[in-house]
């Protein structure tokens, strides 16, 4: 599933092999067909033989965009799922951008909420301009055609695709082709088909990008500075060339690192270790984790941003309550931890470079590549290929990781092909990170056990500011991904006030999976829980009493809150010494709950069953979304209860996953993912299992054990994990 050359060459060599239908945008923006037309933007391939190849705009990393993507075109077509072939686009934004995001990419959730519509009518207009060429061939009305398992249909005739491609491509579909009925699917919402990338990864056959090699390469990595915001001031790799392999070390122009070259990456990595550098530390973050929460913690009195509401009015509804919470969170530094971690090739071209990346955001990697190599823009081509996971790693502000490489590639004299790697090391001391966050809730209840105050505090880094993405992102100097998931709640939260305060940094920050819902998800829902104890009222009532329903997302919200409470038995007792407890959270459009059920034996803590409910939306493969919210829960309670990126003096304690440790089969029992049915546009699916699973833990244990941590991970704050 590559392509590995141009748009242009990659018509050409789609044609080489005979005619072949391409069907796409063309430079107007309008659906057209043709089989060499350079201007278009295919999204769908046929083949003089019949065969189907539908090229995908968003990349594989796990989260099964190459099949969602293949179904809407092949649901279209009537095609036979196991013929139907992937390649991954070219790098082009004119014409494969992220209609969500401005520019080609992947992320945010984003792949089929974007292409839903896009995919299905290319592949009807292919049915289309199909049927229409058969039917001027066999002088029969389109309407008595029909396709049957890729095949075209009218009597006593028959043809595969490839045998009316010729006439096919000679016709203007029309703008807006038919679509098929929701009625007649029989691969969107299928729970049968298998996933496209399957069989190839299941044998081996996959290649994702640490497995790329290219005739001549050598291998390339970086000595990073120990703490962020140092800068080198001198090395001496003289030991270096005692070390087999060893080819040259020159410093980055960045003075943010050394590159280190070898011909292979153990050897490359063998000469870092002998490397001695001298580094300037007047600008480096020098705090340990402890400081820097106590400095954040300060912020929180006087927030630097109103976000919401008015701070006075909740104030005085909080002084006036029956009942008052004061609930302090602490959220730490999160590594993204791919099991792949960064790596990329460039190989030089005549008039450029190939970039060979499992990449993310290609319009941001030609871009930042061009400007370091000085080349324009269209001679740095992308050849994408899969991802061992990113969780948001792999897409950052600075394409840090494809930079560095091609840094490295032009202080080699820019003609000899470089491959980098990062060692897992590199990925947890020197990557980007989800960032600290502390928020303080203060929250009032009247005698009826109604919230009459909320006031609600923020500190954390901004992930924005200061990027490419500020103008954007950022309005009135707030940054909305810390806030969002609070400031925007859809519980109708009377005399609600937020503020925000941007803690400072160098530590790089980063959007981790899910975003800022991966922290407010936990703080809303763990003080929604707390409130109730304190109203005396059960945690699904109390949050349904503040889901009324008066906006769509409400009557959503509160849907899969009362499916998963149901599905989960809410209100049937548990055995002596377990807990139950649950959360509810909407991000990138979908709405999740999850109950948690635990056990205890004696101090130890085990999950014995999650539960989920989800609402995404018109659903289009269901064994797709049933995995990625078991992944997201796996990803969310893996975090709560044992992760974080501490720093002693400023230098990350973490290393590895010994002591950067994954969830793990054993840690977890049972999960049951429940579907709502919607005929709602699709939304995102890839990162909204995550924000309800920290939460729905934090109120289980509660439930179980009377304690209630704030302060993550759970481990580090006294409970024990079986």
């Amino acid at each position: 599933m590559n392509i590995k050359s141009s748009r242009r060459d990659f018509l050409k060599g789609s044609l080489a092999t005979g005619a072949m239908l391409v069907i796409g945008l063309n430079s107007d923006g309008v659906l057209a067909a043709g089989t060499a037309d350079a201007t278009l933007n295919p999204f769908v391939k046929i083949s003089s033989d019949g065969s189907l190849t539908v090229i995908l705009k968003h990349f594989e990393m796990g989260q099964g965009t190459s099949t969602g993507l293949t179904t809407l075109i092949a649901e279209e077509l009537d095609v036979e799922w196991d013929k139907v072939q992937t390649e991954f686009a070219p790098a082009d934004v004119s014409k494969y951008a992220n209609l969500m995001m401005g520019m080609q990419g992947t992320g945010g959730s984003t792949s089929i909420a974007n292409s839903y519509l896009q995919y299905r009518k290319a592949g009807a207009a292919a049915r289309e301009v199909l049927i229409r060429a058969a039917a001027d061939k066999w002088g029969v009305a389109p309407s008595d055609i029909r396709i049957e398992k890729g095949i075209l249909k009218a009597g006593n005739k028959s043809a595969h695709f490839g045998e009316v491609i010729a006439e096919a491509a000679k016709l203007t579909p029309s703008a807006e082709p038919t679509l098929k009925k929701s009625s007649d699917f029989k691969l969107i919402g299928n729970t049968r088909i298998h996933r496209k990338d399957h069989i190839s990864k299941t044998n081996g056959k996959a290649i994702f990008a640490l497995d790329v090699k290219v005739p001549g390469m050598v291998y390339v990595v970086i000595l990073h500075k120990p703490q962020f915001g140092a800068k080198l001031k001198s090395f001496d790799a003289s030991k270096a060339k005692n070390i087999e392999g060893f080819i040259d070390a020159k410093a980055l122009p960045t003075n943010e690192g050394v590159a280190v070259y070898a011909n292979s990456t153990w050897n490359a990595l063998q000469a870092r270790e002998a490397i001695v550098a001298d580094w300037d530390l007047s600008k480096a973050e020098m705090r340990s984790s402890d400081q820097m929460f106590n400095d954040a913690t300060a912020l929180l009195d006087n927030p630097a941003y109103s976000v919401r509401g008015d701070r006075e009015e909740a104030r005085k509804g909080n002084m006036s309550a029956a009942k008052k919470l004061d609930i302090e969170f602490r959220l730490p530094f999160l590594a993204h931890a791919p099991m792949e971690p960064q790596n990329c090739v460039i190989e030089p071209t005549k008039t450029g470079v190939i970039v060979h990346d499992g990449c993310q955001m290609p319009t941001l990697v030609q871009q930042m590549v061009a400007d370091i190599l000085q080349l324009k823009t269209e001679n740095v081509l992308v050849n994408t290929v899969y991802a061992g996971g990113s969780f948001g790693r792999r897409a950052n502000p600075t394409s840090d990781y494809v930079t560095e490489a091609a840094m490295a590639f032009s202080l080699l004299g820019g003609k000899t092909p470089v491959k980098l790697v990062w060692s897992r090391e590199d990925d947890i001391h020197a990557g980007y990170f989800r960032p600290l966050a502390v928020h303080k809730v203060s929250v009032g209840l009247d005698n009826q056990g109604t919230i009459v105050g909320w006031d609600h505090r923020i500190a954390s880094k901004s992930i924005m500011k200061g990027t490419f993405l500020e103008a954007m992102a950022v309005q009135n100097n707030i940054d909305n991904s810390s806030t969002e998931g609070c400031a925007d709640t859809g519980y109708e939260i009377p005399s609600m006030s937020v503020g925000l305060s941007d803690f400072i940094t160098p530590v790089t920050a980063l959007w981790w999976r899910s975003v800022g819902h991966s922290v407010t998800g936990i703080v809303m829902e763990v003080t929604m829980d707390m409130a109730a104890k304190a109203a005396g009222e059960d945690p699904v009532d109390f949050r349904l009493k503040m889901l009324p329903g008066n906006t769509p997302a409400q009557k959503r919200m509160a849907n899969v809150l009362k499916m998963a409470a149901d599905k989960a038995d809410w209100k049937k007792p548990l055995p002596a010494g377990w807990g139950r407890g649950i959360a509810v959270h909407e991000s990138f459009g979908s709405f999740v709950a999850e109950v948690i059920e635990i056990s205890t034996k004696g101090d130890d803590i085990k999950i014995e069953r999650v539960v989920c409910a989800v609402d995404c939306g018109l659903i289009i493969n269901p064994d797709v979304v049933t995995a990625q919210i078991e992944s997201g829960v796996g990803y969310g309670l893996g975090a709560a209860m044992r992760n974080q990126i501490s720093f002693t003096d400023g230098i990350i304690d973490q290393s590895n996953f010994p002591d950067y440790e994954p969830l793990r089969i054993a840690d977890i029992g049972k999960i049951d993912v429940y579907q709502v049915k919607s005929d709602e546009a699709p939304s995102g699916i890839g990162e909204p299992g995550v924000p309800p699973s920290g939460p729905a833990l934090i109120n289980a244990i509660a439930d179980a054990t009377g304690k209630r941590v704030t302060y993550l991970p759970l481990s580090e704050n006294g409970v024990n994990f079986a």
